[in-house]
């Protein structure tokens, strides 16, 4: 088997992952998973390297120095090959845990956390308060539901496409009817917690989605959950346009924006192009997804009045 079919084994599809991701991230985050496989480190092991190493970064790009920033930027680089290396190790090995889930999730909250910090601390002396502010806008607000919506709609393809099994789409009241049957006990309190939150996180995610969610209640109550093949094909090929979109959002067009930024020496665009373009992209894509959710939705409607 070629080194290229080996990685596309390792991964949920190829729907959403650009070329790019195939090559720059997920390559050499397998190459990472089969050293990791043969020297027999645990998954857990590799994120919480993830973790330091990409919170390590954060200290580089905080110095005014273009060296420094280089090393910033090569260690963010490999924190991101890690973070793939641990989910493809997972798969390779059938170690998949909770715990390993939670810090998987965790680890680019992280890593930008530090980053933030160092950037503002590097920019206060010519930016005071406003500095602060601005990197609180474009992380806390911006960040956080262009990341979640994405996901969303990459796992809401991944339900047409591949079906309920192969998806990781759940709704809030699943979580919830979840979280009330688990216990505050030694062997359940650590799930019922990252359930508390997870919880608060799927439902930001259907805040921005009211369309898809009568979508979603539909297929449930209308069809009983079964959608026909040729809606999901359909589903799919108006969903295929934008994975791309939900790569940008994600880490590496913004990765990108960040290393430019560092290297002109003008970290402040990336909190502003956060803000700004990102955040249009992000309305853009929520509301060309809402528009054709709304033509399934009148397409049941039809079907259930014949």
């Amino acid at each position: 088997m070629k080194l290229k079919e080996k990685v596309l084994s390792t991964m949920k599809s190829t729907d959403t992952e650009s070329r790019f991701e195939l090559y720059v991230t997920r390559t050499p985050g397998y190459l990472w998973a089969r050293l990791f496989q043969k020297l027999g480190v645990h998954p857990i092991a590799v994120t919480l390297m993830s973790i330091v190493i990409g919170s390590v970064s954060g200290y580089f790009f905080y110095l005014p120095c273009l060296k420094m920033n280089l090393i910033g930027i090569f260690l963010l680089i490999w924190a991101n090959w890690y973070d793939c290396a641990d989910g493809q190790l997972a798969r390779m090995t059938g170690k998949k845990t909770l715990v390993g889930r939670v810090l998987d999730g965790f680890a680019g909250d992280v890593w930008f956390f530090c980053i933030y910090l160092g950037l503002c601390l590097r920019l206060t002396p010519q930016w005071g308060i406003w500095i602060w502010l601005l990197a609180a806008w474009s992380g806390l607000r911006c960040h956080g539901r262009q990341c979640a919506i994405a996901d969303y709609y990459r796992n809401i393809h991944l339900w047409f496409f591949l079906g309920e099994k192969k998806s990781e789409l759940v709704t809030s009241r699943q979580e919830e009817e979840e979280y009330r049957n688990l216990k505050w006990n030694s062997s359940e309190w650590f799930h019922k917690l990252y359930l508390f939150f997870y919880i608060r996180y799927t439902k930001s995610q259907e805040d921005q989605t009211p369309v898809f969610q009568k979508l979603f209640q539909a297929i449930q109550e209308k069809l009983g959950g079964n959608v026909s093949d040729d809606m999901r094909q359909r589903f799919r090929a108006d969903s295929l346009p934008l994975m791309p979109v939900t790569n940008i959002l994600t880490f590496d067009t913004r990765a990108g924006v960040l290393f430019l930024s560092v290297i002109i020496g003008m970290p402040w665009i990336y909190f502003v192009f956060e803000a700004t373009a990102l955040e249009l992209l992000r309305y853009w894509m929520i509301h060309t997804h809402e528009t054709f959710c709304k033509k399934y939705i009148d397409e049941i409607n039809v079907q259930q009045v014949q």
